[in-house]
């Protein structure tokens, strides 16, 4: 107790959004009684209008939870509507006390040592968001984006920021501290289909925050295949495509109100609709992004991809930055033979010709619109065999 009599605020507060989460709800609250966290705890609870059995299953746990120290916080509306997840973490974490805040899924699970161990870091990193390796249910779902997800290399939480994978470490996996939160924050409200986690974690790269990732599996990450068919789409034009090098549906590394693939309707907070991200893309995201933090160090560069991703990037580049490229380059001898991609869209004239080279005759900086983990190892090897740095010579953005 603090003076007065008042009880103090809780170290770890756990932010969980649910909507319509009965079939996960018991198993994930469960994961939070587990906790081998030694500090106080509290559970911020927000309710988006769910209208199933979620809230008398949060109920039936607030009394468990309670009876073993953990302070449970429940907020929420009724109304027809969900608001989203944007909204919803944000009146989680308003409602909350916490000097640190443990994000969760209601579809998820956290292994017992999550918050002990997230905690340990963040007091380390006050200025991090803290990430963790996960354990994707069912174990052979989503093996490449996985794969990426457990495998990056602690500089390459950095380095690989520009892909379509979204945040290096993954939402559901975040901890952070309040302080740092609200130096950042809050979340995009904008509702469904807007990319709330990733642009909140380019706010937080912006502002100088670093990324810190356990080396442990510390959450059950849950991959829905019925949720397969709920995608968030990049527009690009007039055509919908989803982005490169993944088939999104529910959401990626990009959590609860965008990308994953085959992430429930729970995430989506509006059902099986398909949404665009209003007028601003996902992809226009990315590729602003990339032309603010990478190429303003870059005098001039090699888009290697001469396909039609490397043509698409190219194409969505403002002007300074198109005339930075140099070069196309590949290992496809057809493309090759071409000789040089002309932007017959483009206004100046002449029309812009750009060579299409082989790899080997092309020079670095990179930026690479090819799908890792696709080729067998053959495209790895052709760039580790350029003896090459990450992040100064080439950075990946597929």
């Amino acid at each position: 107790m603090e003076a007065g009599g008042q009880p103090a605020a809780p170290h770890v507060s756990v932010i969980l959004p649910v909507h319509n989460a009965e079939a996960w709800l018991d198993e994930c609250l469960r994961s939070v009684l587990q906790q081998d966290f030694e500090g106080s705890m509290e559970l911020s609870v927000f309710n988006d209008a769910s209208k199933d059995k979620s809230m008398t299953i949060i109920e039936k746990w607030k009394v468990k939870l309670e009876d073993s120290g953990i302070l449970v916080v429940i907020g929420g509306h009724d109304s027809p509507s969900p608001r989203g997840v944007g909204y919803s973490k944000n009146q989680a974490i308003a409602q909350s006390s916490g000097s640190y805040l443990c994000f969760l899924d209601s579809d998820d699970a956290m292994m017992p040592q999550r918050v002990r161990l997230q905690h340990e870091a963040a007091v380390r990193h006050p200025t991090s968001i803290i990430g963790c390796q996960v354990r994707r249910e069912p174990p052979n779902s989503t093996e490449r984006y996985t794969r990426w997800i457990n495998q990056l290399a602690s500089d390459q939480l950095l380095t690989q920021v520009f892909t379509s994978h979204g945040p290096t470490v993954v939402m559901p996996t975040w901890f952070c501290s309040r302080e740092w939160f609200s130096h950042v924050g809050p979340f995009d409200e904008g509702g469904q289909g807007v990319p709330e986690d990733l642009l909140f974690f380019y706010s937080h790269l912006r502002k100088g925050g670093g990324v810190v990732r356990v080396d442990q599996s510390l959450l059950i990450y849950r991959y829905h295949p019925k949720a397969a068919t709920h995608s968030v789409l990049e527009r690009i034009g007039d055509s919908v495509l989803p982005p490169e090098g993944m088939s999104f549906a529910g959401r990626c590394g990009f959590s609860t109100g965008i990308l994953c693939p085959g992430r429930a309707d729970v995430h989506l907070h509006g059902g099986c609709h398909v949404h665009c991200h209003n007028r601003t893309t996902i992809w226009t995201h990315r590729v602003r992004f990339l032309e603010e933090r990478a190429l303003p160090h870059w005098a001039a560069f090699t888009i290697w991809n001469a396909g039609r991703q490397g043509r698409r990037l190219y194409r969505s580049l403002m002007a300074e930055s198109r005339r930075k490229v140099v070069a196309f380059c590949d290992v496809d001898e057809n493309k090759i033979k071409k000789g040089f991609y002309s932007y017959e869209d483009s206004e100046e004239r002449p029309k812009p010709r750009v060579p299409i080279l082989h790899f080997r005759a092309a020079r670095p900086p990179f930026v690479i619109c090819v799908k890792l983990d696709l080729t067998g190892g053959a495209f790895e090897d052709n760039l580790r065999s350029l003896h090459l740095q990450e992040g100064r010579d080439f950075l990946h953005f597929s």
